[in-house]
């Protein structure tokens, strides 16, 4: 299969990977694990048409979503942005506006566009 049409092709594709994985890494062959990697990709390509997650609208929400992707946690998140737990804390939860400082350093360390900041900082 190439392509899912619906999710009952999905469920069979997820069912077919559950298996194959189920045999553990050291009992796959390699032409298991090629499959694995095949049936994968036509199952995120599925995934991607039919769950479609709209971007954050705000900027604490760009930042909260930076660093998921990043797989940080708030105080390795205070320490890259180059301010203290207290700081990022009060302004995560809307109690402190942030300032030019820091939103520099946002756009510059999490690649978040200069022009979304501007509208929605």
């Amino acid at each position: 299969m190439n392509k899912i049409i619906n999710d009952v092709d999905y469920n069979q594709i997820m069912e077919k990977i559950d298996t194959l994985m189920a045999k553990g890494s050291n009992n796959v062959s390699k032409k298991e694990l090629a499959e694995i990697r095949s049936l994968a990709e036509i199952a995120q390509s599925y995934e991607q048409t039919k769950y479609i997650i709209d971007a954050p609208s705000t900027l604490i929400g760009m930042i909260e979503m930076r660093m998921f992707e990043m797989k940080l946690k708030q105080k390795e998140l205070a320490k890259k942005l180059k301010v203290s737990d207290a700081k990022l804390s009060l302004i995560m939860n809307g109690k402190q506006k942030p300032d030019i400082e820091f939103l520099k350093t946002v756009h510059s360390e999490l690649n978040i566009d200069a022009e979304f900041i501007l509208e929605h900082a």
